[in-house]
């Protein structure tokens, strides 16, 4: 589950030119338009709140009806996106640790415990990820969960790997490749024992006639595809297209961009090179391949500059970011363009 709230440490605070009330404080790689007023100092232990959260209905958030107040499905809250103030791009909120606690004991009136940094709190503030309305044709008919025998899609944000980007940087025993962030829908198709089975994000969907995902799985004849390599393996990859986030590349039906071919027997994803070539044999795209081999910039803040770009596909618009997986895939996470998230819903 993504750590979408959790303590953290504040540290650094920097300064704003021209403004005088408010100023920066820095989280991991994060950084975060604060009130001065408010009194935060290095060293400040803090519940640090992602962009994405969509935060319940709590007086402790209610300063942010005006500019974010949401509802998802039935219910009211506060989806946190990323902003720009004063000239600076401000990702995220930062909580006092006594406001945060103050809404876990309204929740959880009879239960204390110790917060130390880096403990999750999501669930404990009620907190969880914004998702837009579906349409009908993406959601479909649910089978059952995500399979526990293939690992789910999704890498980490670079900004949350402060410590462990610094060490990729450092190793020379593996190279990476960089691919561009599809604004899409992710998918998984597999063959496991006999099985062919279709899945959403988070879910395996029923065969339908008008299910988008399955409809595609026909036409690209996935499971004969896969019954063909006679291997228990799962195709993921970005569902793209129309009716699919406003179909940003302006492309005509559906299609889906792999990213992953996964060994299920072994439970870990083929190499780079071994996707590449199944995918060529099975006849299927990639998503694009912004780079390869790719040199990781020196820091973290000047990956997520490189992370700015036109797309690929559709070079008169922003790409969302870049994947960076290393050669192998045992290494992989994402660095979302601020230019592209400043853009969102505008």
């Amino acid at each position: 589950m993504r750590k979408l709230a959790s303590v953290q440490i504040i540290r650094d605070l920097q300064p704003i030119e021209g403004a005088d009330r408010i100023e920066i404080a820095v989280i991991n790689n994060w950084k975060v338009v604060v009130a001065k007023d408010v009194g935060h100092k290095v060293g400040d232990a803090v519940v640090y709140c992602e962009i994405d959260s969509f935060l319940p209905v709590e007086p402790e958030f209610e300063f942010l009806r005006k500019t974010s107040h949401k509802k998802m499905g039935d219910e009211e809250g506060f989806r946190l996106k990323t902003i720009k103030l004063r000239g600076q791009v401000s990702q995220g909120l930062i909580l006092p640790l006594k406001d945060a606690y103050q809404i876990y004991q309204r929740k959880t009136p009879n239960l204390s415990m110790g917060w130390f940094e880096g403990l999750n709190v999501t669930d404990m503030l009620g907190i969880v990820k914004y998702e837009p309305p579906i349409p009908a044709q993406l959601a479909g008919q649910v089978k059952g969960l995500f399979p526990s025998f293939i690992s789910k899609t999704g890498e980490e944000r670079v900004q949350n790997l402060t410590d462990e980007y610094t060490g990729y940087t450092l190793r020379s025993d593996h190279q990476f490749f960089a691919t561009e962030k599809l604004d899409g829908s992710s998918s998984t198709f597999f063959f496991n024992n006999g099985e062919f089975g279709v899945c959403s994000r988070n879910l395996e969907l029923k065969e339908t006639d008008d299910n988008t995902f399955w409809k595609l799985a026909r036409s690209l004849k996935l499971e004969e595809k896969l019954r063909g390599l006679g291997r228990n393996l799962a195709l993921q990859g970005e569902l793209i297209g129309e009716g699919v986030q406003d179909n940003p590349y302006k492309i005509k039906g559906q299609t889906v961009k792999f990213f992953n071919v996964f060994d299920i027997e072994k439970y870990e994803k083929l190499s780079f090179q071994e996707f590449l070539e199944i995918i060529e044999k099975l006849g299927l795209e990639s998503v694009p391949v912004v780079s390869s081999p790719f040199l990781l910039p020196n820091s973290v803040e000047e990956m997520i500059k490189e992370a700015d770009g036109k797309s690929i596909l559709n070079p008169s618009v922003s790409r969302e970011g870049l994947v960076i997986r290393s050669m192998d895939m045992s290494i992989s996470f994402k660095a979302i363009s601020n230019n592209w998230l400043l853009n969102e819903e505008k």
